[in-house]
């Protein structure tokens, strides 16, 4: 058996790889379609110009994004970003995290979560806020193990009716 030693880094999501960010995207779309406000089938129809428009909310002062990067192939695989809450500047929203099938259960999302986390703290954040889908068993448990817990709140979830999201926290 070999086993292959998965090193990632971090590329913060600026205009200049908006199209590794798009073809991330689009991948974690078609992969986990359910964990995601938006759809496929939405977003793949946005012009290269709107995605590099999209990356200018990452600018680091009131959000963030980040694409993990594997070294050995130098191709993303994940992604997370977060923005501070309009309303109250003490609370961040983790928001579209995914990590690829083969990246999965070696450390790539806590290196993402963290991230954010850092970043959330260096702008006088207390709380890390996400919604997770009622069917991803797997995100909530992986979100629980890394110290998030159910707020009690819950919304529908906007492209299927069957679904809702949970609301999580963590004090940061």
């Amino acid at each position: 058996m070999i086993v292959r030693k998965i090193m990632v880094s971090l590329a913060l999501i600026t205009p200049d790889n908006a199209m590794t960010f798009k073809s991330v995207r689009l991948r974690a779309l078609q992969d986990s379609p359910s964990a995601f406000g938006s759809t496929y089938a939405r977003e793949v129809q946005l012009t290269d110009e709107e995605w590099i428009v999209r990356t200018h909310k990452w600018e680091g002062e009131r959000g963030i994004g980040f694409l993990a990067m594997d070294d050995h192939s130098d191709s993303a695989c994940g992604m997370v970003c977060s923005f501070l809450d309009d309303h109250n500047p003490t609370q961040a929203d983790l928001i579209s995290m995914w990590t690829a099938a083969t990246h999965r259960q070696q450390g790539v999302g806590r290196f993402l979560v963290n991230a954010v986390e850092d970043w959330a703290r260096s702008r006088g954040a207390s709380t890390l806020l996400l919604m997770v889908t009622s069917n991803n068993a797997c995100a909530i448990a992986f979100y629980e193990r890394l110290g998030f817990s159910k707020t009690g709140l819950t919304k529908p979830y906007p492209n299927n009716p069957d679904l809702f999201e949970y609301e999580m926290s963590k004090a940061i």
